[in-house]
């Protein structure tokens, strides 16, 4: 049971930290995907291919894979507020620079640098939530935070497509008007991170001098009892070559190639049943609705029972079987029932298996760790998109495509279980099954 003062620093932090980051992350999440909804008319505009718009949408992971680590550890160094403030513009004017593309080689660039840009973004945000939230709160905390993901696609989807549908405004076209809008905000925001983001709970006057100490004291006393078990990670380097971390970024590949190829290829593939614009963002936001529910409700029965593994590898299967089912559908009722299955399982695994970092990682070892396994894992962003295109291209349908995708959720699952079986043959065993 939570003491009065517990519940009242928790209610705090949730209040004053969550609906801010998830605000950033579906302003994040926005700019990065939106390129689905510019391609309903950019792809012919600037003459790009199915194989094309695959490569140039899956870049964007090649540049956030290079800038991760080196990302996360500046935020280490310099704190999130600086930090997470100049990503934000940077990328925001990147992505507002897409509008400007010509032809396959300009949109290649800009792909790549909005990756460069947001380097670091969500590792950091991770991280900041680690040095926040005590284990028992943490999973919770990661799920509302990656709940704006889904939440992005819900309320987005029809927005981008809303404005795909405005007249031509000083000569720009609908697919330029929605790059430059929809990247403003993250401009703003990033100015906003500034004065709003608290760097540690040392700094937090917004929480009573009690409920300071408290927070601190608790946050320090599971520090201490992570670190005092064997195999426990501080370093940088040595977390990077930690095959467990290794095994956390393959699992995430899996969730992300998941991910990333509905964010870029499911309005197309729902367009293709005979819909407008907006009618598509309608149905595309429809799956993310349910996928939020979800998430939130899957972390908390995670962080309960203090169980991670198991709230993986369910999931993680259950996305493998919507995939597959989205390959054999034939109308779009069946398309969109299967979007929901998928969206589901890729949003519930997600915080449970961000909360698996934490039990054998800190400081820099924390921010180096974190920010590996989201660099190699979004490497799935880039190999889901392009193998859809590519496969397009050679079969002349989605089926193929999402069936390859479907089997690296099935790895994921896979991974997590070997992972698991790995970990009760340590010293850690029972450090990282209670998350103490």
């Amino acid at each position: 049971m939570m003491t009065d003062l517990e519940s009242r620093v928790s209610r705090k932090l949730m209040l004053r930290i969550i609906p801010f980051v998830m605000l950033l992350y579906f302003v994040s999440f926005l700019d990065r995907v939106n390129v689905g909804f510019a391609a309903l008319t950019m792809n012919k505009a600037i003459g790009l291919s199915p194989t094309a718009f695959g490569f140039g949408g899956g870049l964007f992971f090649i540049g956030y894979f290079l800038f991760e680590v080196p990302s996360n550890l500046i935020l280490h160094k310099v704190g999130a507020r600086r930090w997470i403030a100049r990503v934000m513009v940077s990328w925001g004017i990147v992505s507002l620079a897409s509008a400007f593309v010509v032809g396959p080689n300009s949109f290649y660039a800009l792909r790549f640098l909005l990756g460069v840009a947001e380097a670091g973004f969500f590792p950091g945000i991770i991280l900041y939530l680690s040095l926040w939230f005590p284990t028992r709160q943490r999973a919770v905390a990661a799920a509302w935070f990656m709940a704006a993901a889904p939440i992005s696609t819900a309320i987005g989807s029809p927005i981008s497509g809303a404005i795909m549908k405005l007249p031509s405004i000083a000569g720009f076209a609908d697919w330029q008007m929605l790059y430059i809008l929809e990247a403003l905000p993250a401009v703003v925001l990033g100015f906003f991170v500034l004065k709003y983001l608290t760097d540690t709970p040392s700094k937090a006057q917004w929480l009573a001098p009690e409920e300071r100490d408290w927070l601190i004291a608790k946050l320090k006393t599971e520090a201490d009892a992570r670190r005092s078990h064997a195999g426990h990670t501080a370093g940088a380097m040595r977390a990077l070559r930690d095959p467990r971390v290794l095994a956390l970024a393959l699992i995430y590949f899996g969730t992300s190639a998941g991910l990333y190829t509905l964010g870029l290829w499911a309005p197309l593939i729902i367009k293709q049943y005979g819909f407008g614009s907006f009618e598509t963002g309608l149905l595309a936001g429809i799956p993310s609705i349910a996928a939020v529910v979800a998430m939130i409700l899957w972390a908390r029965h995670s962080d309960r029972t203090e169980e991670r593994t198991w709230h993986v590898v369910i999931p993680c299967a259950l996305a493998c079987l919507g995939f597959v089912f989205a390959g054999n559908a034939s109308t779009a009722l069946m398309i969109v029932l299967a979007l929901v299955i998928v969206n589901v399982g890729i949003s519930a695994a997600k915080a449970p298996l961000w909360a698996m970092p934490s039990m054998f990682l800190s400081g820099a070892g924390a921010a180096a760790g974190i920010a590996m396994i989201n660099s190699i894992g979004n490497l799935g962003g880039f190999v889901g998109p392009f193998a859809i295109g590519w496969l397009k291209n050679v079969t002349g349908g989605y089926s193929a495509g999402l069936y390859v995708v479907g089997a690296t959720l099935a790895l994921s699952a896979v991974v997590t279980l070997m992972l698991s079986r790995q970990s009760k043959q340590t010293p850690v065993a029972a450090s990282e099954r209670h998350g103490h």
